[in-house]
């Protein structure tokens, strides 16, 4: 039988990652990957002849620089290129563009709120601040609250200190950001809509609330932390597709020594004795190893590859509880030619960027309310990408590729998750019907679509209740207790398991940083 000192579960850009630094080690590493393809959610594939989908992830910032330098990415082909505009079209005819330019940003603003043009500065200020506050959190194992281990004890200190270090007035705006909703955050800055509903949609992004709940204020903050090549508050365009950042990352993995194969679904953890001691493969087939590294979300790692046999039952409760929800799908369609806005017409550098249809906070508030009650959003809040004209390595000549995020689609709808099938085409129906009040020609240049619910994000990408994130960002499923309090430092209590995936410190987006935390800490912690 094979033997490695560690076996990944799962082919994302987590599990990638951690498979590298562990390689990089000089350790032997075996990752397994269920699908054909690499990447988990940050994939590329030719769905439709000549069009390369971002199938699910679309855009990138959180990709940590210290993860980019250390597996020396660029050498193996990652190349972001950043996108320098968010646009808002408006159903009256108006429209926002908001530029990396901060004075070409206040004349736009200027047109809706000469106050709100003053402020805008302001603002950005502040949330770097809360961000320099914050970023160095992502760079760190959580300590635990109940340990009385020196060095955790220090890294709280450390972080005590930090807050302190705002003073009143920065510790205000701390204590707002962890409990205020976006909504009503903003609200404290902004007095236009047409600049406050744009901003507010970064607090739910992948999870199931409205910008009115409470707490959504830190997502929002979470989002603003993108950095590229230095710069703060970037996102960009993986060229080739968000699967090009996979394939850099198995490339660098491959170049330290480790070992990928596609195509080998897991069916169990093998435990023998309360330890993991390898796998065993949906064929039979086993495979030993010191230590196995979950890659997936922890309801899919626990409850599924272990087995509740295995837990302790208290253990299994907190994880049935540790919210999954997922909220969102995604349509992508390939297009004859580049759309043309009403309120915008024509090909321009404002389409160059990300779109968001988001004319208000009522509209998006009115969204929530009905996936609450378990159906999808006829009027959903949209954002929408077209990176071919970015890259055109994407699309045929002349031809273009739209990426529309969707918000809400609940998992649960009211007549059962299993009844997403059923549904799936009318949704797909109403992100093209809201698309055509700004764009009134859409459907004449769609030639493919594709459309995820929930469900599909589930059946197809492994992930729980098709939750973007592997469980929400939501702040009683942060830092140390994420995914419970008890094993929040990447360990599991089944001895020589890991995890690594997005449900673990510091969350979801293609961030890195979880792959890469798990292993510097099982190399730290002599675990493999």
């Amino acid at each position: 039988m094979a033997h490695y000192d560690a076996i990944i579960i799962g082919g994302g850009h987590n599990g990638l990652v951690s498979a590298a630094v562990l390689a990089k080690a000089g350790r032997k590493v075996l990752v397994l990957e269920r699908r054909h393809v690499l990447g988990g959610a940050a994939v590329t594939e030719e769905i439709y002849p000549g069009f390369k989908y971002s199938v699910c992830s679309y855009v990138v910032s959180l990709l940590r620089p210290e993860i980019i330098r250390e597996l020396q990415l660029p050498r193996f082909g990652l190349e972001i290129l950043p996108l320098d505009c968010s646009f808002l079209p408006l159903p009256d005819g108006r429209s926002l563009a908001r530029w990396g330019d901060a004075e070409r940003t206040r004349a736009e603003v200027s047109k809706f709120s000469a106050r709100d043009a003053e402020r805008a500065s302001q603002f950005g200020h502040a949330m770097v601040r809360m961000g320099q506050l914050v970023r160095p959190i992502l760079k760190m194992v959580p300590p635990s609250p109940g340990s009385m281990n020196p060095s955790q004890l220090l890294d709280l200190l450390q972080l005590g200190r930090r807050f302190q270090g705002l003073g009143p007035e920065g510790l205000a705006l701390a204590t707002k950001m962890m409990t205020m909703s976006a909504a009503d955050f903003l609200d404290e800055w902004f007095e236009s809509e047409a600049l406050k509903a744009p901003m507010s949609v970064s607090g739910i992004i992948g999870t199931f609330q409205g910008v009115r709940s409470p707490g959504t204020a830190y997502v929002l903050l979470h989002h603003y932390m993108g950095e590229i090549d230095g710069a703060y508050r970037s996102w960009g365009f993986a060229k080739g597709g968000t699967g090009a950042i996979s394939n850099a990352i198995a490339d660098s993995a491959r170049h330290f020594g480790a070992e990928i194969r596609t195509e080998a679904p897991i069916g169990r953890v093998r435990i023998e004795g309360g330890k993991a001691t390898g796998v065993i493969l949906e064929n039979g087939d086993e495979i030993a190893a010191n230590v196995v590294v979950s890659g997936v979300d922890p309801h899919r790692t626990f409850l599924g590859l272990v087995g509740e046999e295995h837990l302790d039952p208290d253990l299994v409760k907190r994880i049935r509880r540790f919210k999954m929800r997922g909220s969102s799908g995604k349509v992508n369609l390939a297009l004859d030619r580049a759309p043309s806005f009403t309120c915008r017409p024509g090909d321009g550098p404002h389409i160059r960027g990300d779109i968001a249809i988001a004319p208000s906070i009522d509209y998006l508030e009115r969204a929530y309310d009905q996936a609450k009650y378990g159906e999808f959003s006829t009027r959903p809040y949209l954002n929408v990408v077209i990176p071919s004209l970015t890259d055109p390595s994407v699309a045929p000549p002349g031809k273009h590729v739209m990426s529309c995020f969707v918000q809400y689609a609940p998992y649960r709808i009211k007549e059962g998750p299993e009844h997403w099938p059923e549904k799936r085409e009318a949704f797909g129906d109403t992100v093209v019907d809201t698309l055509e009040e700004y764009i009134p020609d859409i459907r004449d240049i769609i030639l493919h679509r594709q459309v995820l619910s929930p469900w599909d994000l589930e059946q197809e990408f492994g992930l729980t209740e098709g939750n973007i994130f592997h469980g929400e960002l939501s702040l009683e499923q942060l830092f140390f207790l994420r995914p419970t309090a008890d094993w929040s430092r990447y360990r599991t209590p089944v001895r020589h398991l890991w995890m690594c995936g997005s449900g673990t410190h510091p969350g979801g987006g293609i961030m890195g940083a979880p792959g890469w935390l798990a292993a510097r800490e099982m190399l730290r912690a002599g675990g493999v």
